[in-house]
């Protein structure tokens, strides 16, 4: 039996609000069962570097409600080298450490498969992201909090849309997946989602400004994913007053404010059950994996099938959202 006495833990690539109630859940839970912590700080960099430190209960407290991530994250070319990952191998080994929790999305998620696979070495991932977009999981760490951001200042947006009688176009994150702007214009009661998982043919644009801005509303809303497909909002926008140059249109990035604050409570619940559920997962002897929850439950999903597989949305929200619109 493989016995683990110390563990590390990184946050890495984008922040998302939840990482923080994560690493603590991580850190003590892995206490409570008799580990040993050891923070990465900077994310893989830190790794590459041997920026390690142990962490005691002490280093976690009063973290739960911070947005961000204390330790740290960034991007590493190192890692992405035979050499690099050498090179953090060695130093984790220098720590003694057995075992490796990733706290991140698909990117890291990658680098942390490659590392497992090379040195078969025990690595598990909680998945931290706002975009929700990872295969396995109903939600991510973040993704609640950023949702209830968008939707705050949607609802300021329209006091101004309204007041001038205005088109808006908000864009919000969402390079590959259209979750945030879909369920936040549902919530937000906004008129229309332009999302990367439907063709451009086929999404609602035209038809909110056919049926919604032009006859029933004297201002209209459209969520837009920030993604290539879509052509973000600025594309959208500008689709829109090529055709219809007789509207006041206008554009809000919201860019990184869906990243910060606190989190919320169901964002610091669903972090703290995954954070202690990665170090179960160790002490199962589990490795390669990421930890998800589905209908509520703790779930255990291979690396290599969250993030080949793509996470579909439910296209039953995009009839919800049509028939609410009018």
């Amino acid at each position: 039996m493989y016995q683990i006495k110390t563990v590390a833990v990184l946050t890495s690539g984008g922040d998302a609000p939840g990482m923080n109630a994560a690493l603590r859940a991580v850190t003590r839970a892995a206490i409570y069962n008799g580990m040993r912590v050891m923070a990465v700080m900077k994310g893989y960099k830190g790794l590459v570097t041997n920026d390690i430190v142990e962490f005691k209960t002490q280093n976690v407290s009063n973290i739960i409600h911070h947005g961000g991530t204390i330790i740290k994250t960034a991007r590493c070319k190192e890692f992405t080298t035979p050499e690099g990952r050498q090179m953090a191998y060695d130093n984790l080994k220098r720590h003694n450490v057995d075992a490796l929790v990733v706290l991140g999305g698909d990117g890291t998620f990658t680098g942390a498969k490659i590392f497992a696979q090379e040195f078969n070495f025990p690595v598990v991932g909680v998945p931290c992201t706002i975009d929700n977009d990872l295969y396995g999981t109903d939600y991510t760490i973040g993704y609640d909090t950023a949702l209830n951001t968008v939707i705050e200042a949607v609802d300021k947006i329209r006091d101004t849309a309204s007041s001038h009688e205005r088109l808006f176009f908000v864009e919000v994150m969402g390079r590959d997946a259209g979750f945030l702007a879909l369920n936040a214009a549902i919530a937000s009661g906004a008129e229309a989602a332009v999302i990367p998982e439907v063709r451009l043919k086929d999404d609602m644009l035209a038809e909110v400004i056919q049926n919604g801005f032009r006859k029933t509303k004297n201002s209209s809303i459209v969520l837009v994913a920030e993604s290539e497909v879509t052509g973000g909002a600025e594309g959208v926008a500008a689709r829109v007053k090529a055709e219809h140059p007789e509207y006041d249109a206008r554009v809000v990035v919201l860019g990184h404010i869906q990243r910060g604050g606190s989190p919320s409570a169901q964002d610091r619940i669903l972090a703290s059950r995954m954070g202690a559920a990665a170090i179960d997962a160790l002490l199962e002897e589990q490795r390669n994996l990421m930890v998800g929850v589905v209908n509520d439950e703790i779930v255990y999903v291979p690396f290599s099938k969250a993030i080949k597989d793509d996470k579909p949305i439910n296209m039953k929200l995009i009839a919800t959202l049509r028939a609410l619109s009018i």
